[in-house]
């Protein structure tokens, strides 16, 4: 008597009904769409000085073509994601990837710096409008047993749009031109809008009143919290116009969103961002998680590219170079932990992600130093990139895992919005951090220095560096110290050289410094991986089922938290 072969385990189908189609097919206009958002958040910034020299405007007029585009994009994420629950993802994504294309278009075609800044605000909101839906469709079409690898092919595009846009603006800005670095999403905006049309399901509404309230308090707490963080070091964290303050305007932020919040808990489910989201202790965790790898991503790549270009002299491109075996590592590696979270819990994976991340950044700030060779910062890059890329899918995946189709939008939006306030706070406190440290290590530095030079110059010297504005020395050059026209013109020299000498050594010492800010930031990212539940990943069979309650059901009871 044999025994029968075992029946083969039955296919995992998508949790709507996709008319025979593969829920994979949906990934390609979703990650399009996703990789042209990510990209324009770096892509400017190679492109700044060109912006000045055409334009012939200031550096804080051309800063605000970056901020405008972070700003709105920042503030409005919050209220897009529930936008794709009340009118569904598809509608939403396809939206704003119209405006982010037009505007695109638009960016190219500027004709004076306000212009651009415009324009580039047009193209944050676009941006914001797609962005969770990328998350929310992903989390309502695929199973529980695939949703960790699709999330993984979302998290790939993250880590090869990180090095894309500095290499690919670089390589734009010196060959065709800057306005290429805008044209460029078109020809991508018009593919992914055909395959958004054709394969993007249209999934199940979620009618509710509409909170007016809650969309106004959201908008403008978000912007003032917003503006405030991001601008602060544009006006020296000081006044901005007449009474107002930066910090004012930072704390009116805070007080709107509080108010924001009380709303939010009178509104209970009709919110625009229901509170019981933050019941699950792994949806509270991974927004502390997603905030601290943003606040990492800015406080590791901001003061690394100064030291690349201002202390070992490289160029704009090549200093994109040094981080693109990281950025390439990412990629391929983000597919692979995004399949391991389907076979073992995420939080182990996430947790990986972290330590790695740290042991980078540690790294980093111990080999830091004026005559380092380029080529020895691949290592620690490629440790970063093997980080990030355990990251971004498993964390996106156990942020989403406990939501269902009626709240996927909001908690998508929550997640994204978290994560760029860690960026925007990032960006500031790296910023004072490096600033507050230069004016340390610069002048420590000179005065070790000043042994090299004869004793008649020497507290000159020294005086020299401690007078001299740190703004000056933020290029990594000598340029903030002037010396007398008495001084001779060998002494002269040699005074130059030491000074940019003790530059370099105080920037670098600077670096390090600010590089392990980054580093305590990340352990608490670690710690809150490892306080996650350990949600096994389930395996069994999620049919498709036909009416819409029973497909929430299935979410709700695959997902649940442990």
């Amino acid at each position: 008597m044999t025994t029968p072969a075992p029946a083969p385990a039955p296919v995992p189908r998508a949790l709507v009904d996709l008319h025979g189609r593969s829920p994979w097919s949906i990934l390609p206009p979703l990650c399009l769409g996703f990789f042209m958002i990510m990209v324009d958040t770096t892509i400017v910034n190679i492109a700044v000085p060109t912006l000045v020299s055409t334009f012939d405007a200031s550096l804080t007029a051309v800063g605000w073509v970056n901020s405008a585009y972070l700003l709105t994009f920042a503030v409005l994420l919050l209220v897009t994601g529930r936008l794709g629950d009340t009118f569904g993802p598809r509608p939403v994504f396809v939206v704003g990837l119209v405006v982010f294309t037009l505007s695109s278009l638009w960016c190219g075609m500027s004709g004076s710096i306000g212009m651009l800044v415009a324009a580039r605000a047009v193209q944050g909101i676009g941006g914001a409008l797609m962005t969770p839906q990328t998350m929310s469709m992903i989390t309502r079409v695929f199973p529980p047993q695939q949703r960790g690898a699709a999330m993984g092919i979302w998290g790939a595009v993250a880590g090869v749009a990180t090095i894309t846009g500095p290499v690919l603006g670089g390589l734009l800005v010196e060959t065709v031109g800057w306005e290429w670095i805008f044209f460029v999403n078109i020809p991508v905006g018009v593919v992914a809008l055909v395959l958004a049309v054709r394969r993007l399901p249209s999934l199940e509404r979620h009618t509710r009143s509409f909170d007016g309230v809650g969309v106004a308090l959201s908008v403008v707490g978000m912007f003032l919290l917003v503006f405030g963080i991001q601008e602060g070091a544009t006006y020296d964290w000081g006044t901005i116009t007449g009474p107002i303050t930066v910090w004012s305007v930072i704390a009116a932020g805070v007080v709107v969103l509080v108010g924001f919040i009380l709303w939010q808990r009178h509104r209970g489910q009709d919110a625009l961002l229901p509170l019981t989201l933050f019941h699950r202790r792994n949806f509270s965790l991974s927004n502390v998680a997603g905030a601290t790898v943003s606040f990492a991503m800015i406080g590791i790549f901001f003061p690394l590219t100064l030291f690349l270009q201002s202390v070992l002299g490289l160029s704009p491109l090549q200093a994109a170079l040094v981080n693109l075996p990281g950025s390439l590592i990412s990629g391929v590696v983000a597919p692979f932990a995004g399949r391991l979270s389907d076979r073992v819990p995420g939080k182990w994976v996430v947790a990986s992600g972290f330590a790695f991340l740290t042991i980078s950044v540690v790294w980093l700030s111990v080999i830091i130093e004026p005559g380092l060779v380029a080529w020895h910062v691949l290592g620690p890059m490629a440790v970063f990139g093997l980080g990030t890329g355990c990251l971004f899918s498993p964390l996106a995946n156990l942020a989403t895992s406990g939501l269902d189709q009626r709240t996927a939008g909001a908690g998508a939006g929550a997640f994204n919005t978290t994560r760029q306030i860690g960026g925007v706070i990032g960006s500031a406190a790296i910023v004072a951090m490096l600033t507050s440290r230069l004016a340390a290590t610069i002048p420590a530095a000179a005065q070790d220095a000043a042994g090299r030079l004869p004793e008649a110059f020497r507290q000159q010297f020294v005086d020299g560096f401690a007078q001299a504005d740190v703004s000056s020395f933020s290029g990594g050059s000598g340029g903030g110290l002037t010396l007398p026209d008495s001084v001779p013109a060998d002494v002269a020299a040699q005074v130059q050289q030491v000074a940019l000498d003790a530059v370099h050594s105080g920037f670098a010492t600077a670096v390090g410094q600010t590089l392990l800010l980054a580093a305590a930031v990340l352990v608490l990212g670690l710690v809150s991986a490892l306080a996650m539940h350990g949600i096994r990943p389930q395996h069994g069979h999620t049919p498709a089922p036909a009416p819409a309650e029973p497909a929430v059901a299935a979410v709700e009871g695959s997902t649940a938290e442990a």
